[in-house]
């Protein structure tokens, strides 16, 4: 009893219900990964729009797959994604240029820094140990796009340059030289002016060192396990079964979600010949898109040009969560891939039965519905393989459930591990779930057909205790997708007298 009972009268004490509501966690964030002329390199940048990755990368590239892939997720109806920029360190180069004991250099290499001044102006009596930065965008008629005022050269002011600049100017960085001085006079530089920025070479996902870069930035405890979640990994034109393999385990381990591009000109014939090199133990978390998909490129006065599926695809996935839930199909009539103005290559009903039964699925043109989403099988999704992640809403349900649930029972941990946690645990989760079954996630028709949660003394033993373990157990009946719809039709006989 928290109150020490010392006068008569009437106490109050508040006690808990034990109730701690779970929610579920976002099901589409998107993570993009490729090579662009501007943007950080050491760390993703989170996006709510194309808009966004304009300014933050430099809007749409002919030499790049990226940007492209990017605004098809946010117009089939993407909402979240991060954004990861690949460069080669060896050529890629940062703008720099040295103004008095100052030198400013810009955020990240690439050539778009060349187009950036920077104007240092001090200011009058008694203020003169006192100055102003201001970055000047030179294309748009000199004008200034960023500024900050009152700095100082004192490192215990709190006004000091390098406090005020770096990692809050989202285009330069600057350095202060030992013993520095106050400039002593107004002066405009390009940001160019002693070293100019350079792109340096553009890396293709065919490229060595594009598949190098893109496994170093995905690996363990780099700069992926700096984003707290995400969903939906999308390497846009990637298609070396060396670097997807890897790629597939790190998305099991983060329980995302990778989609996987066909090789670009691909036929239906060969099209088998690229699943079994991408279907190893990890390939539950993929799924395989075929083929690319025709669009008008703005670039090139809206001529049409062929781009992978991922970012549709991506943005499918994502319209179909918020629409229906992550639980159904992202694939069928509702499935249309909006932009697209044909597919690289247009399937018969026979040509998708081939690719079908082998986890591939397939990009269709059908009457009225025109361009859709025809198949949503994992890469686990070869009828031999008899795989229980057959189905891309299977396995996207599971990870969804794991991901909430492991975010929700962090409460858990050093709590006195006795049955009044276990009721805890079972009123909370099965809460959760039984929520989601009244939202229709789960197969059956009453909760206990539904789904179950566990946690007693008969999956957390003594043993268990001892060693502070405690076991819960959740199961759930999946949603599988309708992919066969069979129609009998049969003649009623007549009445035949006698």
């Amino acid at each position: 009893m928290p109150t020490t009972l010392t006068y008569p009268g009437v106490y109050i004490e508040e006690i808990s219900s034990g109730v701690r509501t779970i929610s579920g966690v976002a099901t589409s964030i998107a993570l993009f990964i490729g090579w662009a002329a501007r943007g950080s390199t050491d760390r993703a940048v989170r996006l709510a729009s194309f808009s966004d990755y304009e300014r933050e990368f430099g809007g749409l590239d002919l030499r790049t797959l990226l940007p492209y892939s990017v605004k098809q997720f946010y117009d089939n109806g993407g909402a979240d994604a991060y954004v990861l920029r690949i460069a080669d360190p060896a050529t890629a180069v940062s703008a720099s240029v040295a103004v008095g004991d100052l030198t400013y250099t810009a955020s990240s290499p690439g050539a778009w820094a060349n187009d950036y001044s920077v104007r240092t102006t001090p200011r009058p009596a008694p203020d003169a140990a006192r100055f102003k930065i201001e970055v000047i965008f030179e294309p748009d008629n000199n004008s200034v796009v960023e500024s900050f005022e009152n700095l100082s050269m004192n490192q215990a002011d709190s006004r000091y340059v390098a406090t005020m600049v770096n990692g809050r100017s989202r285009f330069l960085t600057v350095a202060v030289a030992a013993a520095a001085t106050p400039p002593a006079a107004a002066s405009t530089d390009q940001l160019d002016n002693v070293t100019a920025g350079d792109d340096g070479t553009v890396l293709s996902p065919s490229d060595a060192a594009f598949q190098t870069a893109v496994l170093a930035l995905f690996g363990l405890g780099t700069v992926t396990d700096r984003i707290d979640l995400f969903n939906l990994v999308c390497v846009p034109g990637l298609t070396d079964a060396a670097t997807i393999t890897p790629l597939q385990g790190q998305c099991r381990r983060r329980r995302a979600f990778l989609i996987v591009d066909s090789p670009e000109g691909e036929t239906v014939a060969n099209m088998p010949t690229n699943v079994t090199p991408v279907a190893g133990p990890d390939a539950m978390n993929a799924a395989l898109f075929f083929p690319w998909v025709n669009a008008p490129d703005p670039l090139q006065n809206r001529a049409l040009r062929d781009f992978p599926p991922c970012g549709f695809v991506a943005g499918v996935f994502a319209r179909t969560d918020a629409q229906r839930g992550v639980w159904k199909a992202p694939a069928g009539s509702e499935a249309g891939l909006n932009g697209a103005t044909s597919l690289a290559i247009s399937m018969s009903d026979a040509e998708n039965g081939q690719l079908n039964p082998l986890g591939i699925n397939c990009l269709r043109t059908l009457p009225v519905y025109g361009k859709v989403v025809w198949g949503s099988r994992t890469l686990h999704g070869d009828n031999d393989r008899s795989s229980e992640w057959k189905y891309v809403p299977v396995r996207r349900m599971a990870l969804f459930l794991e991901e909430s649930l492991f975010r929700a029972t962090q409460w858990v941990v050093f709590e006195p591990n006795d049955e009044p946690l276990w009721a805890q645990i079972r009123l909370n989760i099965g809460a959760f779930m039984h929520n989601l079954f009244r939202q229709g996630a789960f197969q059956g028709a009453t909760p206990k057909d539904a789904y179950f949660v566990k946690c007693d003394k008969e999956t957390t033993t003594q043993t268990d205790i001892n060693l502070g373990v405690v076991n819960i157990v959740v199961g759930f009946a999946p949603l599988k997708p309708a992919e066969f719809v069979v129609i009998k039709i049969q003649q009623i006989a007549g009445a035949i007298e006698t």
